[in-house]
């Protein structure tokens, strides 16, 4: 097959309207095969608030258009995956592949529990699993930069295995459970997903990093597309099947991009930009382990509910406070990533 160019802008905006679309037209036919099949979330439920039962399956509908959207950018890349060399060009293959059958997997484990409601710790043992079959295909944390070395040659510290692995396993669980329990409010996590994969997307843009871009820009498309279902009031919501999915692709593309740049850009920034579901999930455990509770147990306590409960806010007025936070949370990591001066230049 002969080689030919297609701009990264182009490859870029069709993964993202591509994914939209697909997410936009599968949303009702969930919504449809869900009440058919009775996977609804109960009114009332522990940490999720509504007035009505919803179908709770939708992170189906956002896989799908993630997948479909990489799938055929994969078709794209075969021939010019962003101008990348021959043998930039496997490895981004071999990545993006990798990265959707984990997809794939904790999909599995998100459905299996929004029909079967899994005991936690089954869930986290599940988790677990994906997480190490991730692993074994290559996805751990190579090591980071030294802060005390200024040399940009020899600054880099290698991580071996017994200290790499844990540290990627800690971070697949940790970060799968923070976006889980971010998933109370109609449209919140599904905005934050958006807010937070534009972001990045910006900056792994600006960092040279095609196939974290590629990642980040269709989960975005793809969480849009969904939204207009999923924002209150919702017609159907993400259940576990997306929000574990949507923390799998987070904590993935953060170690992918480890291996492009310093270990405070691929690490540190996706903290900062996810840094209200981080937060949350620490004060949460911090909340539950002083009241004698299971970590895993689900309460109303998280920084979304306070918004309703203690300062009287109602659900749209508290998700969209909070897309505000995330955008700048969003700002702020941009700007840590060192790029702010970066585009004044380009503009200027």
């Amino acid at each position: 097959m002969s080689a030919y160019h297609v701009s990264p802008g182009v490859i870029y905006a069709a993964a993202f309207v591509l994914a939209g679309i697909v997410s936009a037209l599968g949303t009702p036919l969930i919504v449809q095969l869900a009440l058919r099949l009775r996977i609804v979330d109960n009114d009332g439920h522990d940490r999720r608030m509504h007035d009505l039962p919803k179908p709770r399956v939708g992170g189906i509908a956002v896989f799908f258009g993630f997948a479909f959207a990489l799938f055929a950018m994969l078709g794209v890349a075969l021939g010019s995956p962003f101008g990348l060399l021959p043998a930039e060009q496997f490895d981004a293959i071999h990545r993006l592949v990798g990265l959707l059958f984990g997809s794939l997997l904790i999909l599995g484990v998100g459905i299996w529990d929004d029909v079967m409601q899994m005991r936690p710790r089954n869930k986290l043992l599940a988790q677990i699993v994906v997480a190490s079959i991730s692993m074994l295909y290559g996805f751990v944390i190579p090591g980071m930069n030294n802060p005390f070395d200024r040399n940009p040659g020899t600054n880099w510290i290698d991580f071996p295995l017994w200290l790499g692995v844990p540290l990627t396993l800690l971070w697949y669980v940790g970060m799968m459970n923070a976006i889980n329990f971010l998933d109370g409010l109609d449209g919140l996590l599904t905005g934050v997903a958006a807010i937070s994969s534009l972001f990045l997307f910006v900056i792994s843009v600006l960092h040279a990093n095609p196939v974290v871009a590629l990642v980040v820009v269709a989960l975005a498309g793809s969480a849009l597309g969904f939204l207009p279902y999923n924002f209150n009031p919702a017609r159907i919501i993400l259940g576990d099947a997306g929000s574990l999915f949507i923390g799998y692709v987070f904590a993935t593309v953060s170690i992918i991009g480890a291996s492009k740049t310093a270990i405070a850009i691929s690490i540190v920034v996706p903290l900062l930009v996810l840094a209200l579901p981080v937060l949350d999930t620490a004060v949460a455990i911090v909340r539950r382990a002083r009241s004698g509770k299971r970590i895993t147990e689900a309460d109303r306590g998280h920084f979304h509910h306070q918004l309703i409960f203690r300062f009287g806010l109602n659900v749209r007025q508290a998700v969209l406070l909070l897309y505000a936070v995330c955008f700048v949370l969003g700002a702020v990591a941009l700007a840590f990533s060192g790029e702010f001066t970066h585009v004044f230049r380009h503009v200027t």
